[in-house]
């Protein structure tokens, strides 16, 4: 039996170029990658851990300088008595000026080669863990062809940063049931930022701290022990900080106070103090109200760590001047077909206010 801590795609150096935060939180959310990182190295250290696989995109190529190689370097030499096995991926490929070539790295820790599905054995932990690095941005390869476990009495672990999901993609397609006709105890997976197990010996271990609204759940890494026949890895939660986005309806009786408190008790004082949320505002709105997004914001900054409002509201209308207005068009027989209908009931005036909405659009258009 072997003790393993399975992470990757921690992507150091990021500078979030693309995310809809910036500025002050896009430096603390990158220094926050750092300590986590070195927090699973400390982890892997403190537990006696045997094997800490990194599946690739551990680092930004684009912004990563030779000085963060070697603080990655230091920092995996401290876990002097843990194997690490490192394979690359899309963002970190291990191209001929790769910075992976640039140090001397510690006997502790190996990194796949590029041309082949190579493997190494561990005769002391009776494993054998294979493993390939990409050498560019983009591969399709077929790798999985290329495996042939000879040594089907020892535990099998493979290494792999690619696309499980997705056949046709350009981040190494692999198919399923050839993965699984290779036979290995424990896959261990990287590239897609979601922790899953696709079966209970195949897994992504997700990105442990996640890196936008598009990763929300639970971030950490996978860990457990693997022999064979048996394997009990599973997500330990690890990360700082998590994106959440909450939807809140509202309506047209609320006051400008009565939708700032809704927002804050979206989530307890403790947590929005350390996360990062997008609050998604629904319903019917009164249409007097000063609804400005960035005054909502700036309102409840001391409340939340890090707040986005989005405005998917509708004002109510002035029902009796519209039907005026426009007695002899689509809009005037909108509204008196949709009174015939019960406007106390939600549902019947939420579906006014919304088709009113398109037809009003409609009629500016033209």
């Amino acid at each position: 039996m072997i003790k393993c801590i399975h992470t990757g795609d921690l992507h150091l150096g990021s500078q979030f170029r693309n995310a809809s935060f910036d500025g002050v939180y896009a430096k603390q959310r990158r220094l926050e990658i750092w300590e986590t990182f070195e927090r699973i190295v400390d982890r892997a250290i403190e537990n006696n851990t045997d094997f800490l696989f990194i599946t690739g995109d551990l680092y930004e190529e684009k912004y990563f300088t030779i000085g963060d190689i070697k603080r990655v370097r230091d920092k995996l030499e401290e876990a002097k008595n843990t194997n690490i096995i490192i394979t690359t991926g899309n963002h970190d490929p291990l191209g001929e000026n790769s910075l992976y070539r640039k140090v001397d790295w510690p006997k502790n820790v190996h990194i796949f080669g590029s041309k082949a599905v190579d493997f190494i054995e561990f005769e002391e932990l009776d494993t054998v863990i294979w493993g390939y690095s990409w050498d560019k941005k983009e591969e399709k390869k077929d790798i999985l062809s290329e495996i042939a476990i000879e040594k089907e009495e020892k535990i099998n672990i493979l290494l792999i940063h690619g696309d499980l999901l997705n056949k046709d993609s350009v981040y190494l397609p692999m198919d399923k049931e050839v993965l699984e006709s290779k036979c290995f105890d424990y896959v261990a997976l990287g590239h897609i930022h979601k922790p899953q197990f696709i079966t209970d010996k195949i897994c992504y271990c997700g990105s442990p701290e996640p890196l936008d609204f598009g990763e929300i759940g639970i971030h950490g890494i996978i860990e457990g022990t693997i022999e064979k026949e048996n394997v009990t890895m599973s997500l330990f939660p690890l990360s700082k900080r998590s994106f959440i986005i909450k939807e809140i309806n509202i309506s047209e009786t609320m006051t400008y106070n009565e939708i700032l408190d809704k927002i804050r008790k979206c989530d307890n004082f403790p947590m929005r103090n350390k996360n990062l949320y997008r609050i998604v505002l629904k319903g019917i709105r009164d249409r007097d109200i000063d609804f400005n997004l960035e005054d909502l914001v700036e309102v409840l900054s001391s409340e939340f760590y890090y707040l986005e409002l989005v405005d998917k509201t509708i004002p109510d209308y002035d029902l009796e001047r519209l039907e005026i207005e426009n007695k002899n068009n689509i809009i005037g027989l909108f509204i008196e077909e949709m009174r015939k209908k019960d406007l106390n009931d939600e549902i019947n005036k939420e579906a006014l206010y919304i088709g009113l909405e398109t037809l009003l659009k409609e009629k500016v258009m033209k």
